[in-house]
């Protein structure tokens, strides 16, 4: 079984592929560094910008010299880009993506589980915990119950998000027009992001 999409890997290529480059890294630092990751030194084997030259590599490599790669990237990343993650909130929500997807492979973590812990970071009152919890006990006993649970975490979390931006929601909408009006709050439409994954 695959442990890493094709989606996943460019989700990871949005984090490390700066406009062609790779991070900060120079042409020979980055043969260095994949030289000592993977045994590979990319530039000089691809002929490419590391940007390509890492994507070239990912799309034809082991899955698992693939995902060795990553994680040692992603930990420079963690290393050398502390301000990007704590100030940059694009970066911020790719690297968290990065950071889940990693942690899932190497550790076998549930990703319900995850999810679920960073909502008790984000919304603290007990009963949104409390809920949060009753959740993950019925995936595995009442997996039904459980999706209905996921939804009026859902409902409670807008309303929450809603309340505190102040701005006003009728009782009456559903769960739908709820995640609507709080993403458009939240401009997490596609309109709004800029990503940008081209490859020089």
């Amino acid at each position: 079984m695959t442990r890493l999409s094709q989606i996943e890997k460019g989700i990871f290529m949005k984090l490390f592929n700066r406009g062609g480059y790779v991070l900060n890294f120079s042409t020979n630092e980055f043969d260095v560094f994949t030289l000592e990751s993977v045994g590979v030194p990319l530039c000089e084997i691809y002929k490419q910008s590391k940007g390509k030259s890492l994507m070239t590599y990912i799309g034809e490599a082991s899955e698992d010299d693939t995902i060795k790669l990553l994680k040692d990237l992603l930990d420079y990343y963690e290393t050398h880009y502390e301000y990007e993650i704590e100030n940059d909130d694009e970066y911020s929500k790719i690297y968290s993506r990065c950071k889940d997807i990693m942690e899932r492979i190497l550790y076998n973590k549930n990703p319900l589980a995850s999810a679920a812990i960073r909502l008790k970071e984000k919304f603290s009152s007990e009963y949104l915990s409390a809920q949060i919890d009753l959740m993950l006990k019925m995936q595995s006993e009442n997996p039904t119950e459980a999706i209905g649970k996921a939804k009026e975490l859902i409902e409670s979390c807008c309303k929450t998000i809603l309340d505190e931006k102040g701005v006003e929601w009728d009782k009456n909408w559903d769960v739908g027009q709820l995640t609507s009006e709080t993403v458009k709050l939240l401009k997490l439409m596609p309109r709004h992001t800029r990503y940008s994954a081209s490859i020089n």
